[in-house]
């Protein structure tokens, strides 16, 4: 079994607020908007982002992406190995 080191979560910018901020209504720019703010205030976010990669996290803004844009690096990184 592989141990997930998740300590960074506990120094996220996103410590302590409604996590609905981050899953917000499909089409709910504003929303979305919020969350991304909050992320780009973050010491973690790459981690974060790294995360939502990993795992493939289908919903929400991690490390200051939507699910689109995280496909999207997906794909690139597909395309450069």
């Amino acid at each position: 079994m592989t141990v997930i080191d998740l300590s960074w979560r506990q120094k996220g910018a996103c410590q302590g607020l409604d996590p609905a901020v981050f899953f917000p209504d499909e089409g709910d720019e504003a929303q979305v908007e919020i969350a991304i703010a909050v992320c780009d205030t973050c010491h973690v976010r790459v981690s974060c982002l790294e995360h939502a990669l990993a795992s493939r996290e289908k919903e929400g803004v991690w490390g200051g992406t939507t699910e689109r844009e995280r496909r999207r690096i997906v794909r690139q990184r597909r395309r450069s190995a």
